[in-house]
């Protein structure tokens, strides 16, 4: 019986990896001007979170953010972290204290947030000081999770070296035993949450070649009863006050 002669097969070659460089895409005429803006930041605030939340916005999670915090020495760090509130005092997430967020954040008592909604072309940047929430506030949101969340809480020791999933998932059982299902989970010591206090929050709107729209409140010392000018922006440019006791408004160049 002859011998078939041997079938070369092409190489395979992975594809291309994309180049960033050539990666771009316009943005939508529109405009946000001073005219625009709400008296005070959590008015506005309130308005862009409502449209990120709308069914047709196209935003999975409008509440995810990226907080971003820095140890003792100023090297940083950043995740996406969900967050549960918002109010006057500013934006609260909750989680385990012992977690490098945690840790870093009552090392040095300053982050950032940053609400990426790509869909709308907006994002919103604040920063300010980190504090943790009362205890009957994180007890009473502890409450409202279900019931594997509570679970998972006690579960996870976050941000530590673990050997395997296995570690987490034998855990996660003997907790289940724990506390059965008809009984309730405490919230764990260890867990809470921390509130972001903004000095500053800056509303961004993507326009057409690259000038975007970028209006700030901004927190001063300077009351508007003082009778006293708001200070100027690091370009010399006025501030104008806000509805707020002590915010100014400011447009940054893009």
């Amino acid at each position: 019986m002859a011998a078939h002669p041997p079938v070369h097969e092409p190489p395979v070659h992975d594809p291309p990896v994309p180049d960033p460089a050539v990666q771009r895409r316009g943005y939508h005429p529109g405009r946000f001007d001073e005219r625009m803006l709400a008296p005070t930041w959590l008015e506005q605030f309130q308005e862009w979170f409502t449209d990120a939340s709308a069914p047709g916005a196209g935003i999975r999670e409008p509440n995810a953010m990226i907080f971003s915090t820095a140890d003792e020495a100023g090297r940083p760090s950043s995740r996406t972290v969900l967050m549960k509130g918002f109010d006057a005092r500013g934006f609260t997430l909750f989680t385990n204290y012992t977690s490098t967020k945690a840790r870093e954040a009552a090392a040095n008592p300053y982050g950032s947030l940053l609400f990426p909604w790509y869909p709308l072309e907006r994002q919103v940047i604040v920063a300010g000081s980190i504090e943790r929430v009362s205890r009957a506030e994180s007890e009473t949101y502890f409450r409202s999770r279900p019931r594997g969340s509570q679970l998972g809480a006690w579960t996870s020791h976050q941000s530590q070296v673990i050997d395997s999933r296995a570690v987490l998932t034998e855990r996660l059982a003997r907790l289940g035993q724990r506390w059965p299902a008809a009984e309730p989970v405490p919230t764990p010591p260890f867990w809470g949450g921390l509130r972001l206090v903004p000095t500053s929050i800056e509303f961004w709107q993507g326009r057409p070649d690259r000038l975007h729209d970028r209006l700030r409140y901004r927190l001063t010392t300077l009351r508007r009863s003082s009778g006293t000018t708001p200070d100027a922006g690091p370009g010399g440019a006025p501030s104008r006050p806000a509805d707020a006791p002590g915010w100014v408004i400011e447009r940054l160049a893009p």
